[in-house]
């Protein structure tokens, strides 16, 4: 089997793979609550291993997976309340939003750095975060040479684990859990399921875990794979009839972008907002009380 990740790469295994096809993949996720049958980094394992999947098969290099990612944060902060509880540990690898999405912005500086044609983004993580993200890479692109997109991998997931002809993503149930199954067997354990009657919320694992189905996974893993051949195939033939410059080059280039360009809209990013849905409020005795309530970043 070919290797596609960039970390394990030699120099001539770069350059060959970076001639064969100038596309980069990147992927993002972190360690969080997904029930006790799951391994913690379910999000950035999922989405790595399927890009490392769409490489071998489309081309391309996977850059090192990013386990970092937003979380504590507004709707973050209630969600975990609901859903994962007060545990002892939540066992997050978490930062602001606007750390993440500096963070992003250098990796794309490198990306066009280096001249690759293209760019996919990947995101394990669900909430808004993802579609913050698809509004970064719209203002982000207008200052960089590579072709970008971005998505959360159900966005490749069609018809789904239902068959439904609709985007299938769930949290630690019968999708999530089914992907991890079908990419790392050995992160998923169902032995560790809690008993069918006892009151949760077990961690924030998903309803419908139970369902889980590693040949279902399996199959989801080949229609996202294919649908991101396509999407990646888009990309290049944009990036060759275009013919953008790279520009992105520098520290100071990226430091720039970020204060014209970002910033002043990201006040309106919807990780930064304090609830998703409603005025709910967080109680001061919850563990996810402080870092609930965002900061002004003005």
């Amino acid at each position: 089997m070919s290797e596609v990740r960039w970390e394990r790469m030699f120099p001539d295994q770069l350059e060959s793979a970076f001639e064969t096809c100038p596309l980069v993949w990147y992927t993002y996720g972190l360690c969080e609550p997904h029930g006790p049958h799951n391994a913690v980094g379910l999000d950035a394992l999922k989405a790595h291993g399927i890009a490392c999947y769409a490489a071998r098969e489309h081309g391309g290099i996977v850059a090192p997976p990013d386990y970092w990612h937003i979380h504590e944060m507004g709707g973050y902060a209630l969600w975990s309340e609901r859903a994962v509880g007060q545990p002892p540990h939540s066992w997050l690898t978490c930062m602001p939003p606007w750390q993440h999405f500096k963070n992003i912005c250098y990796h794309l500086r490198q990306a066009d750095t280096l001249g690759f044609h293209a760019a996919i983004l990947i995101t394990g993580h669900y909430g808004p975060n993802w579609q913050d993200l698809k509004t970064l890479c719209e203002l982000v692109q207008p200052h960089i040479g590579t072709r970008i997109y971005s998505l959360p991998d159900h966005e490749a997931n069609k018809p789904g684990f239902d068959s439904d002809n609709k985007s299938s993503g769930d949290h630690a149930g019968k999708v999530e859990t089914s992907l991890l199954w079908a990419l790392s067997p050995e992160c998923v354990d169902v032995s560790r399921f809690p008993p069918e009657d006892e009151p949760g919320p077990h961690f924030a694992m998903g309803a419908t875990a139970r369902l889980s189905d590693r040949q279902i996974g399996e199959r989801m893993v080949a229609d996202e794979v294919r649908w991101l051949g396509d999407k990646a195939k888009e990309l290049l033939e944009a990036y060759d009839r275009e013919k953008p410059e790279h520009k992105l080059l520098t520290f100071e280039d990226v430091e720039t972008l970020w204060e014209t360009v970002i910033r002043p809209e990201f006040k309106d990013f919807q990780t930064m907002q304090s609830t998703w849905k409603g005025d709910v409020e967080l109680p001061e005795t919850s563990m996810w009380y402080r870092n609930w309530e965002i900061p002004d970043r003005d």
